[in-house]
């Protein structure tokens, strides 16, 4: 009967391990030196996230049988160089936007913060997690929109708060048995009271991408709009974009198309492009990128930026990377790189000097 019973029970812990999550932490650690230099005022700085964002994740999955799974992911961005969190918003707005007070923030996991249930039927996602349009952007960014290289589309976006990540999110992503062609849609909410007259509705919106992948190819189209009520400087955002990328062997060639809408009382439009690839040698790839964001507002200001570098692989977690860009403004555009300052219709560069490491 003790044999039996003793039987029965290791079974059963069996069972129950089995069952478990299979929970990872993971992150990743990258600093950069960085040169900022412009017509006004020059920068010198330790930075993070030069090659790739620095961030320390939680993920685990469970096997709900029958093809069902349950996920979640938590992940908190890092700046390497002062040990602080990263920013989160907490209903799409400006006025949810954490921004660390004199230093003194805390770790958030502001870059996700999901939960799933997935199976045949594809996936069921709830929480913070990137926009739709977020997508296109990094995707066919050379640099994945990080450092002094990342796409002028990514920094002069008029995507407002929900540019990258939307919070309160109800995701849906097609199964991965469809022949190549995938996509997700999304809705989430801003949380305003109904009392709130004509910002009830602020932060609130939704959004889709399809795509089809096949071999090398992948293209995809993103279009997502979010509801703010209308002034002479905030509107209804709405963001539609394109983007593609080929990959063969050695070599990776991007391009994107973007364009955001805000309905302000006079209305402003922003469109920007980005052409760009990535050639492997060796251990290491040599990244380009041209990309160009030119707005309606007056004087039409426009920023075009060359973004030329190159990562050098030691280990298959382990890189050290150096990037250059260089900025021209018009229309009495101001853009500046890494800190730098510098006049309307002047130009600024910015160098990139990191290592970085995954774990």
């Amino acid at each position: 009967m003790k044999k039996y019973l003793l039987s029965s029970a290791m079974i059963a812990v069996s069972s129950m391990a089995c069952a478990q999550s299979s929970v990872t932490l993971f992150g990743v650690i990258d600093s950069t030196f960085q040169r900022g230099a412009g017509s006004v005022a020059d920068r010198t700085q330790l930075g993070s996230g030069g090659n790739t964002t620095s961030r320390l994740g939680f993920r685990g999955v469970e096997d709900l049988g029958g093809g069902m799974s349950a996920s979640f992911w938590l992940e908190a961005a890092l700046a390497v160089d002062n040990g602080q969190g990263g920013n989160s918003n907490s209903n799409n707005q400006t006025t949810g936007t954490s921004v660390a007070p004199n230093g003194t923030q805390g770790l958030a996991f502001g870059r996700r913060s999901t939960v799933s249930l997935a199976g045949n039927w594809g996936e069921l996602r709830l929480g913070r997690d990137y926009s739709v349009q977020y997508y296109n952007r990094f995707h066919s960014d050379p640099f994945g929109n990080n450092g002094v290289g990342s796409s002028q589309v990514a920094v002069g976006t008029l995507g407002g708060p929900v540019s990258s990540r939307v919070s309160n999110a109800i995701m849906y992503f097609l199964p991965s048995n469809l022949g190549g062609f995938y996509g997700e849609a999304q809705y989430y909410l801003g949380e305003n009271a109904s009392n709130a007259g004509v910002t009830a509705d602020d932060g609130t919106g939704g959004g889709f991408r399809v795509g089809y992948r096949a071999g090398s190819l992948d293209v995809a189209l993103a279009h997502a709009r979010t509801q703010y009520a209308q002034t002479a400087t905030t509107g209804n955002i709405t963001s539609t974009n394109l983007s593609g990328r080929y990959d063969w062997d050695a070599i990776s060639a991007m391009a994107g198309y973007y364009r955001d809408r805000v309905d302000t009382l006079a209305g402003l439009t922003g469109r920007g492009f980005h052409v760009g690839g990535i050639y492997r040698v060796g251990a290491g790839e040599i990244k380009a990128l041209w990309s160009d964001y030119k707005s309606s507002a007056a004087g039409s200001p426009e920023t075009k930026k060359l973004s030329l570098g190159y990562v050098h692989n030691l280990s298959k977690r382990t890189s050290v990377y150096g990037t250059y860009a260089r900025v021209r403004n018009s229309g009495g555009a101001t853009t500046a790189l890494n800190g730098a300052v510098t006049a309307a219709n002047q130009s600024s560069s910015g160098l990139d000097l990191g290592v970085k490491h995954s774990f």
